[in-house]
């Protein structure tokens, strides 16, 4: 009887273990990080598809959205699918494309992660030449492989709520293993860039 009671505490103990585990996995992937692969050439060259990424669900709570930033958020057309996108422009900004290149507040967006050239979308939001304005709690997103990418410039801004976390880090393949950063100067991804009128 001493040896089942042993194995029993020592069975419980294990389910004890697992059920601890267990829940701090879920409280993690519910409300902090998510793992995420890549589908599809939207991002390339930055990520391929394939890649496998970590997405911090929390950065927003702690600083605002940040030109340069790369999210995963929701479809603006199904939900339940989920986008991997950079943010270009952020509430308020003035968006341009003309000529193949982006304009933010009338200043050509250097973008060397980009696949270019950046065109617009036959029937999409936003015309060759015209500009827009961000809404307040909107953002404008692009994928970095612009002649290959379903975003903003078809759909429209897509609201802050819809972002489901900033992607961090890539751990696969082993190869391209590391942090990912925002690519744009400082003073690019949050500051109000100077306004400047094209002719």
């Amino acid at each position: 009887m001493r040896i089942i009671k042993s194995f029993i505490e020592f069975v419980m103990d294990i389910l004890e273990t697992i059920s601890f585990v267990g829940s701090i996995f879920i409280v993690v992937y519910l409300f902090i990080l998510q793992p995420n692969q890549v589908k599809g050439q939207s991002m390339e060259p930055t990520f391929s598809n394939g890649d496998y990424i970590l997405t911090s669900k929390i950065t927003y709570k702690f600083r605002e959205v940040k030109r340069g930033d790369v999210i995963i958020l929701k479809s603006p057309k199904n939900p339940e699918i989920e986008f991997i996108k950079r943010i270009v422009a952020i509430p308020g900004d003035k968006v341009m494309i003309k000529n193949g290149s982006l304009y933010i507040n009338g200043r050509l967006l250097e973008e060397p992660y980009a696949k270019p050239p950046t065109q617009v979308w036959p029937g999409g939001y936003i015309k060759e030449g015209e500009e827009v304005v961000v809404p307040e709690g909107y953002v404008f997103v692009l994928g970095d492989n612009r002649p290959r990418s379903s975003d903003s410039r078809e759909f429209g801004p897509v609201p802050i709520q819809d972002i489901i976390g900033v992607v961090f880090y890539r751990y696969f393949p082993p190869s391209k293993a590391g942090p990912i950063r925002n690519p744009l100067p400082e003073n690019l991804q949050s500051l109000s860039i100077l306004y400047y009128p094209i002719g």
